[in-house]
C-alpha cells in the first residue's frame, strides 16, 4: 500500500511539475571586434567570427566558416555575442543552445536568447517556454486532457566560470477537471558544465491544496547530458520524493538518448522507472519528445 500512494504521488508530481527553461538575452547593435559573435540568417544559415564593421544596411564579418561575408541586414535574424561557455564547447555555437537548458522534466542554469520560444510535445501533453527579457523567462505546461495548467516563471544568473543558478517557481489549477486543486513548486537549480555537457542539482518544494486538503513534499533532483557524438546525447534524468510521516520517499529515475541533427529541432527517448519501498517498477510507455523552436 506504501509502494501504491508513494507512486501515485510520484506519477502526479510528474504530470504537475515539468520543470521549465531559465533565459538570457542580449541583442547587440553596438559591436566590438575583440568579441565572438553568432549571426542567424531568416534561411536558418549561422556564421561565427569577429564583427569587422556594420551600419544600417550590412554587417561585414570575419567568419569562422567562409572567412570574409557581408550580410545585408534585411536577411539577418538575429545577432548576439557567444557566452563563454559556447566558446569552450566543442559542439557548434548557438546550435545546443535552446534545448540545453532542458533535460527529460527538470531545467538547468544554462540561458536562452531573449525572443526565442520553444515548444516540447510529448505523449503527456504539451511545454510551451518563452524568453521574455534577460535572464527572465514564463512559460505553460498542461496536459493533452488540459488538466492541471501550470504557469512557470524563472530568473537564472551565473555565478562563475561554467556555474549557473536558477531560481524558479510553477503554479497551477487542476482546471476544470478539479477547479478546487491549486499547484505550487518554488525551486532552485545549480548546474555545472557547459551547453555538451553538464549536471544539475535542483531543490524544491511541491505543495498541493484543495478544499480541505492541503499538503507537500520536498523534491530533489540529479540531472545531466553529455555528447556521444556530434548527434547523439545521453541524457538522465530524476525525481527523488522525500518521506513525510506515514508516507515513504520514492524516486524517479529517466535515463535516454537525445537527437538533435538540426538546431531547430530534436527527438527524445527515455525509459522511466520508480524506485520505492525497495523496488524498482519500470514505466509502461517510454518517454517520447519532440522539442520544436520557433
Amino acid at each position: 500500500m506504501k509502494c501504491s500512494k508513494t507512486l501515485t504521488m510520484l506519477l502526479f508530481l510528474i504530470l504537475s511539475f515539468g520543470l521549465s527553461t531559465g533565459i538570457y538575452a542580449q541583442t547587440n547593435t553596438e559591436t566590438d571586434t575583440t568579441k565572438t559573435y553568432l549571426i542567424i540568417k531568416n534561411d536558418g544559415s549561422r556564421y561565427t567570427g569577429k564583427i569587422i564593421s556594420q551600419d544600417a544596411r550590412e554587417v561585414h564579418i570575419l567568419t569562422k566558416e567562409v572567412g570574409e561575408l557581408i550580410i545585408p541586414k534585411h536577411e539577418i535574424k538575429e545577432i548576439r555575442e557567444l557566452t563563454e561557455s559556447e566558446l569552450k564547447s566543442n559542439i557548434n555555437p548557438g546550435s545546443l543552445g535552446i534545448f540545453s537548458t532542458r533535460y527529460f522534466l527538470t531545467t538547468n542554469g544554462f540561458p536562452l536568447l531573449k525572443g526565442e520560444t520553444y515548444i516540447i510535445w510529448s505523449i503527456y501533453g504539451p511545454d510551451i517556454q518563452f524568453g521574455v527579457k534577460e535572464n527572465l523567462s514564463v512559460g505553460v505546461l498542461t496536459s493533452w486532457f488540459g488538466t492541471p495548467i501550470i504557469g512557470s516563471l524563472k530568473y537564472s544568473m551565473d555565478i562563475g566560470e561554467n556555474t549557473s543558478l536558477g531560481l524558479g517557481t510553477l503554479l497551477g489549477t487542476g482546471s476544470w477537471a478539479t477547479p478546487d486543486l491549486g499547484l505550487a513548486l518554488p525551486y532552485g537549480v545549480f548546474t555545472f558544465g557547459d551547453q555538451s555537457k553538464s549536471i544539475s542539482f535542483s531543490a524544491g518544494y511541491g505543495a498541493t491544496w484543495g478544499e480541505g486538503y492541503s499538503g507537500g513534499r520536498a523534491l530533489f533532483s540529479v540531472a545531466g547530458m553529455t555528447p556521444l557524438n556530434d548527434k547523439f546525447s545521453f541524457v538522465f534524468d530524476s525525481f527523488i520524493l522525500s518521506g513525510t510521516g506515514n508516507n515513504d520517499g520514492g524516486a524517479l529515475l529517466i535515463p535516454g538518448l537525445r537527437l538533435q541533427s538540426a538546431p531547430d529541432k530534436a527527438f527524445q527517448i527515455g525509459f522511466a522507472a520508480v524506485a520505492a519501498d525497495g523496488e524498482l517498477i519500470p514505466f509502461p510507455l517510454p518517454m517520447l519528445q519532440w522539442f520544436r523552436r520557433f
